[in-house]
């Protein structure tokens, strides 16, 4: 027994050690949302509805973002105006963290492991001291050996949890994929699926579905010289 014990004890120290070299690398310059510079089509589908937006990386930052369509119409000036007035609100002095600042890298195991691929589980830590979520949450994250970039992430809850007084959540689940990176492009977000299933006091639901699609990704230099032509 204690044989079996110490042989369990070393394979998983063996698998936690075994994740960080090449995973800490990556994790340290990885940005959920993608690198900078890239522009691209932005497909939103949730609660029955869906919207349309093109974001223009080669723009001044609160003139980026242009609303394409919403549940399939064309935009009118009155819509145009309200959705540029959304962005002109918000703060450009906050930076989204580092996935590296949010995965308790010490708790890093590998899960599974083929010859293309290595996935790694971890816990997350706490944002702030009174948070009642991270305990209750994992990232898998999926490594493609060739190319050294993540192909995968997945932030879930390991079990049931109340985050606050009357609220009670099943299930919280996002998963996050990036295209592999080619010559002419480096890896990219493709898609955010959010679920969550919960009930708030203990009979009305939050569930809640949510599909974010990117598609038509252009450098920014391409997508100025683009506009420059539009306007000749």
């Amino acid at each position: 027994m204690m044989i079996f014990l110490f042989l369990s004890l070393t394979v998983i120290a063996a698998a936690s050690s075994n994740a960080k070299p090449e995973l800490a690398e990556v994790l340290k310059h990885f940005r959920t949302e993608g690198p900078k510079g890239w522009s691209f089509i932005q497909s939103t589908t949730a609660e029955g509805r869906t919207m349309v937006e093109h974001y223009d990386s080669a723009r001044p930052e609160f003139n980026r973002w242009t609303l394409v369509s919403e549940d399939g119409r064309l935009p009118n000036e009155e819509a145009q105006r309200r959705y540029r007035d959304k962005f002109s609100r918000y703060s450009s002095s906050g930076t989204a963290p580092q996935l590296s600042d949010q995965i308790d890298q010490t708790s890093l195991v590998v899960e599974a492991e083929t010859a293309e691929r290595i996935t790694y589980q971890g816990r997350l830590k706490p944002t702030e001291k009174e948070d009642r979520t991270a305990s209750f949450l994992r990232a898998l994250i999926v490594w493609h050996k060739a190319t050294g970039t993540i192909e995968s992430l997945v932030i879930e809850n390991m079990a049931p949890f109340a985050p606050s007084f009357g609220v009670k959540i099943e299930q919280m689940k996002t998963t996050m994929t990036y295209s592999l990176p080619a010559p002419e492009q480096p890896s990219l977000l493709q898609s955010v699926v959010t679920r969550l299933r919960g009930t708030a006091f203990w009979i009305k639901s939050i569930d809640a579905d949510m599909t974010v699609a990117y598609s038509a990704y252009a450098p920014a230099a391409a997508s100025r010289a683009t506009r420059s032509d539009t306007t000749r």
